[in-house]
């Protein structure tokens, strides 16, 4: 059986203390025990610790923070849970490849399955800040899905996973690569760098932006660079700041803003 201790489950402006405590017990069926809340709207709670039963340790445990941002900061792989389709189409995963992609990881990178909102679910900003999105595949009559019970479904096909032979690392993808994943922090202070650089040689209008940050997020999710590849960009990017600041002329180039 693999060992869950680097998968957290990460519910995101959760309003009711009941699902907190459900999806706490899920988890608990099922063998994860890292419960991360961001901003929940009632926590701690004895709503939420009667409907945990015996995973009150896990309540007990869960971390509280701000943003989802600060939640995934140290994971390398990050997984929302999405019912809706986006403008930008993101890399879409069914509940059993989630489970495979998750287990194929986990030995060597953190990872996050996030859950958003009983009634909106994860907005753009924060869809974006996942590699991946999994849905799960309910009916068209009736598509809306209890928090606990989606935490429950990814939960199962995870341990489902762990319990067959599907679970073993790729081992061209994961055994001989020579370097560990960027973290979500990492990776976010990247983007910031990127788009001062775009700015700076007027490639990008913060102004009209267009969708252009949207797209350099998903090409670079999509790739999921390791440490030494970000220190390579973020160096190259350094570079750019520094020629501008000495010859302090303007490069001509066109903006891409679409």
């Amino acid at each position: 059986m693999h060992d869950f201790s680097n998968v957290k489950v990460i519910l995101v402006n959760t309003s009711h203390p009941g699902n907190i405590g459900a999806s706490a017990r899920a988890m608990k069926n099922m063998g994860l025990r890292n419960l991360t809340l961001v901003q929940p709207l009632e926590f701690p709670s004895g709503v939420a610790v009667g409907r945990a039963t015996s995973a009150t340790d896990i309540i007990e445990a869960a971390s509280v923070v701000d943003t989802l941002q600060a939640a995934v900061a140290d994971c390398s792989l990050v997984i929302g849970a999405s019912a809706r389709s986006r403008r930008i189409p993101w890399p879409m995963l069914s509940p059993d490849q989630c489970a495979s992609k998750v287990l194929a990881e986990l030995s060597k990178n953190r990872v996050a399955l996030v859950f958003g909102r009983e009634d909106a679910g994860l907005n753009n900003e924060e869809l974006q800040l996942c590699h991946y999105h999994v849905q799960i595949p309910t009916d068209e009559g009736y598509s809306s899905l209890n928090l606990a019970a989606a935490v429950m479904v990814i939960c199962y096909e995870l341990r489902k996973a762990a319990l067959s032979d599907n679970g073993r690392l790729n081992p061209e993808e994961d055994e001989l690569w020579d370097q560990a994943k960027a973290t979500g922090e990492q990776v976010e202070h990247f983007y910031e760098h990127l788009q001062r650089v775009m700015i700076a040689i007027d490639f990008h209008d913060p102004d009209n932006p267009r969708q252009l940050m949207q797209r350099m997020r998903r090409l670079f999710s999509r790739i999921r660079i390791d440490v030494m590849e970000i220190n390579i960009l973020r160096g190259i990017l350094s570079n750019i700041e520094n020629h501008i600041k000495g010859t302090g002329q303007d490069t001509g180039k066109p903006r891409a803003d679409e």
